[in-house]
């Protein structure tokens, strides 16, 4: 009898503890307060990033962390009175990193879904971009439906190649064949060069940094196409209204003082690239 109450009562410290563990979790996640006060206390914003997504975030040849995005972060963080704290994440993983305060925000050419909504809040967006063809200058591509009898490169699992099959009205019905895949951009850009590959589905970022940092023997051309533009912002918690309203009004400041327009020349060659048919220039606002 003895022992059968001691196992009672076991199982009932058993079920205590294990209750005070779940109504813990349940409370961090369900009662998450904003986090600005801490920050500001840290002086520091831990920003998730991948540092190969040319050219928003990467390594230069002195391995140097560099970027479109990277420099818009540390200028935004200068604003706040804060230092940024570059954090190399597995991107697969960025919303769980950010929801676990592993880092503070995502900010590195994160584009706006209805899916990624429903897990962080996001800034207003900052950038548009699109993707497009890079073809040679003498190729006889100046629309999509100039494509045809010609074959497409593209990356595999890129979000152009994701367009690519979602929408075929935009430039698979012009195709004869299947594009041939490529595991980088340059591969398939050299492909172009040599006159095996017609033109390369590519993200516009990409092709004007290309263009205006690589300078190719033989001359290259963007040509635009139909499909639908992404929208780029930074995400935060979603607890984190504060730090949101912040990023908001040191992104403006960075538009309306001209230092997004000098990284835009800087990383794509142009301010203002012509897929991007209304640019990000929000209205100025007071100091949060």
């Amino acid at each position: 009898m003895k022992r059968k109450n001691k196992l009672i009562i076991g199982n009932l410290v058993v079920l205590a503890l294990l209750g005070l563990v779940l109504g813990t979790v349940y409370y961090r996640f369900n009662h998450r307060t904003d986090s600005w006060k801490s920050l500001q206390n840290e002086k520091t914003l831990k920003i998730g990033i991948d540092d190969t997504f040319v050219p928003m975030g990467f390594r230069d040849k002195n391995n140097k962390l560099v970027g479109y995005d990277v420099e818009m972060a540390r200028a935004a963080c200068k604003k706040l009175g804060l230092k940024p704290d570059f954090q190399v994440i597995d991107w697969s993983m960025k919303e769980t990193e950010l929801n676990t305060h592993h880092i503070d925000a995502i900010w590195n050419g994160y584009t706006v879904t209805p899916e990624r909504k429903e897990h962080v809040a996001f800034t207003k967006p900052y950038h548009r971009t699109g993707q497009v063809l890079l073809t040679r200058d003498d190729s006889g591509v100046n629309q999509p439906q100039d494509m045809r009898g010609k074959p497409l490169g593209v990356q595999s699992g890129s979000s152009g190649f994701t367009l690519f099959q979602t929408n075929p009205q935009d430039l698979k019905q012009y195709l004869t064949s299947a594009p041939v895949q490529y595991d980088t951009f340059d591969k398939a850009i050299n492909d172009v060069q040599v006159g095996r590959l017609g033109a390369v589905l590519i993200d516009e970022d990409y092709a004007r940094y290309y263009l205006a940092h690589s300078h190719p023997k033989i001359p290259l051309k963007i040509v635009p196409t139909n499909f639908p533009p992404d929208e780029m912002a930074v995400g935060v918690r979603k607890e984190d209204k504060t730090l949101r309203k912040k990023l908001n009004w040191a992104i403006q400041e960075l538009h309306r003082n001209g230092t997004e327009q000098r990284l835009a020349r800087k990383y794509f060659g142009t301010p203002q690239p012509p897929q991007q048919k209304q640019p990000m220039q929000p209205q100025p606002t007071q100091k949060p």
